[in-house]
């Protein structure tokens, strides 16, 4: 009853209203009824609000020309990255996050001449951020892409001596960056490395032949990859090489006999004539020599010379396995079976018996090992395909990421 008058008092005198608002205040700790604040303790302190995460995407949005061997670099302050997303034409591009996730970097370069997008997502302490960028990578004036791997018959199978040749339409200058991208899976793995043969040209080789009877598969991951000034990978190549049983031939010059192995066991033993030796032309290359070709007929002319020059000669000759680029093949020399095993009468070839040459030349695969010994006359490890002149030691200093 007294609160009531009260309240009525001050409706009708303004003084005895305000004397109510001090009692009220005083007895109840609260806020007087003109909405002003108490004393210090009153109420509590509003709370500072809560930081946003900030993002940052580099290449920065809407940019074009951009190099695709630079990286996606995604970056947070005030919290930590939840999720990146880079992708271009549906194809998610990989990266990382690191140890924070204050930072996501993408692994591998870019494709050349496309657009992609980038989204990201961030928390922070009881916020989130959400982010997204556009940016175009740039068209090279000299894409890169691979013309040929050899060996590319389809359906072949190739010997265990057998190099892996990867030939590119444009002059690479950044070797290192190009080689990087180059992998050799094999069923059965074995130590192997590239070869620079010119700027176009590279080489895989193993330390020992293959490993017989496996697959082999050779990646190129060129796109984007930086070949030179204004040359960037355009296209990825794959290619897969079928390797077939260890065949081995040995011919010994000084006992004019061949002996054909396969997988380590003898499955043929030849006699044969090999060169005369009279000149450095007429004597047969020692070393390993890789078979290369097989022809029948193919017409054989003393290289240097025309009709009635001394020494001149021109020969057809049946079952033709080449072995070199000097003009040495194993072939039939019906002429000479009576020299094969005895004499060493021929041109610079590995001359044998007409049925013994066929067999030889039906059983030829790309790649066979035809290991020469008795001759002065070494074979060059550029001379055709005798890449297993040269030690590997030295081999793999023509590789690019060799130190």
């Amino acid at each position: 009853m007294h609160f009531a008058t009260l309240v009525r008092s001050r409706l009708g005198l303004p003084v005895a209203g305000l004397a109510l608002a001090g009692l009220v205040t005083a007895c109840s700790g609260g806020p007087d009824l003109s909405g002003a604040t108490g004393g210090g303790h009153a109420g509590q302190a509003e709370q500072p609000p809560k930081p946003t995460p900030i993002i940052k995407i580099t290449p920065a949005k809407d940019s074009t020309r951009v190099r695709p061997d630079k990286s996606v670099v995604v970056s947070v302050v005030q919290g930590t990255l939840d999720e990146v997303v880079v992708e271009s034409g549906g194809k998610i591009i990989e990266g990382s996050f690191n140890d924070t996730r204050a930072q996501w970097t993408s692994t591998g370069p870019l494709k050349p001449s496309a657009s992609y997008t980038v989204t990201a997502k961030a928390s922070g302490d009881g916020t989130t951020a959400t982010a997204t960028s556009q940016f175009t990578t740039l068209k090279p004036k000299f894409p890169l892409k691979v013309a040929d791997v050899t060996p590319n018959v389809k359906g072949e199978t190739v010997g265990v001596g057998m190099p892996i040749t990867v030939t590119f339409n444009q002059p690479v200058k950044d070797k290192a960056a190009v080689e990087a991208a180059l992998k050799v899976d094999a069923q059965k793995p074995a130590l192997g490395a590239w070869r620079w043969i010119s700027d176009t040209v590279v080489m895989y080789r193993t330390s020992k032949y293959w490993p017989a009877h496996q697959t082999v598969t050779v990646h190129a991951d060129l796109e984007g990859v930086h070949g030179g000034t204004d040359m960037y990978g355009v296209e990825d190549h794959e290619s897969t090489v079928k390797i077939g049983a260890r065949w081995v031939s040995t011919v010994n010059t000084k006992t004019h006999m061949m002996y054909v192995k396969k997988d380590g066991k003898t499955v043929q033993t030849m006699k044969i004539s090999a060169g005369r030796g009279t000149t450095r032309e007429y004597t047969t290359t020692s070393g390993v020599h890789l078979t290369m070709e097989a022809v029948n007929p193919v017409t054989m002319i003393s290289p240097g010379k025309k009709e009635g020059d001394p020494g001149y000669y021109k020969e057809v000759v049946n079952y033709a396995v080449r072995i070199s680029n000097s003009g040495e093949y194993v072939h039939s020399a019906p002429w000479s079976v009576g020299s094969q095993g005895h004499a060493n009468v021929s041109h610079g070839c590995v001359n044998a018996s007409p049925s013994q040459a066929k067999w030889f030349y039906d059983n030829f695969h790309r790649g066979d090992v035809v290991v020469v010994t008795g001759t002065t006359r070494i074979l060059e490890w550029n001379n055709g395909w005798g890449f297993w002149q040269m030690p590997f030691k030295q081999w793999k200093k023509g590789s690019a990421l060799e130190s």
